[in-house]
């Protein structure tokens, strides 16, 4: 019965016609020109995103820097192998903070670099790690609270800033191979 073209019909009246008015959306396209992207229609606090996206930006370089530091540090059986693959993560982290920085001037924000400010900023932390294991197991732990953070940000985004959650999945998809190389490198180790 529910296949019944009647069904169908009936169905389809039930729903809400698509409206759209673009004399409206044209208007209010050439007000507020200067501020880009970021039309009527953003549904997002603009302060929050960007806080949310300088504080990524802090996480990506500092994770950026303690993978660099690994890369140059690795020594021992393996090692090669290892900081080659910190060397390919360092590279793929700059890449996110790249990235983040345009969303933020996108967004008519400023990204911010200043280095006193970066610690406090990142959600990971800055963890030499005193032999090849200990850097492998701070990579997965800075990897691991990356990928929670991240989550929480595209959650918290939703369809109110559509763009930044993207961004913020594509990057999560990275960070979460990331940590299953860590992982894999830490299983072959212990």
């Amino acid at each position: 019965m529910a296949n019944s073209p009647g069904a169908q019909g009936a169905a389809s009246q039930s729903r809400d016609p698509f409206v759209m008015d673009v004399r409206k959306i044209r208007e209010d396209a050439r007000k507020h020109m200067s501020d880009g992207p970021v039309t009527q229609s953003y549904g997002a606090d603009r302060e929050t995103v960007l806080k949310l996206l300088n504080d990524a930006l802090a996480t990506e370089i500092v994770c950026t820097l303690r993978y660099k530091r690994h890369y140059f540090m690795a020594k021992g059986i393996n090692s090669e192998a290892v900081a080659a693959e910190f060397a390919q993560h360092a590279k793929e982290e700059q890449e996110h903070a790249d990235r983040i920085a345009e969303r933020i001037v996108q967004l008519g924000g400023e990204p911010d670099f200043a280095p006193d400010g970066l610690r406090t900023r990142a959600h990971s932390e800055y963890k030499e790690g005193g032999n090849l294991t200990d850097m492998i197991r701070e990579n997965l732990v800075a990897e691991r609270i990356a990928i929670d953070t991240y989550r929480e940000i595209v959650r918290y985004l939703g369809e109110k800033d559509v763009t930044t959650r993207r961004l913020f999945e594509e990057i999560l998809a990275v960070e979460e191979e990331h940590a299953d190389d860590m992982a894999d490198l830490l299983q072959g180790r212990e």
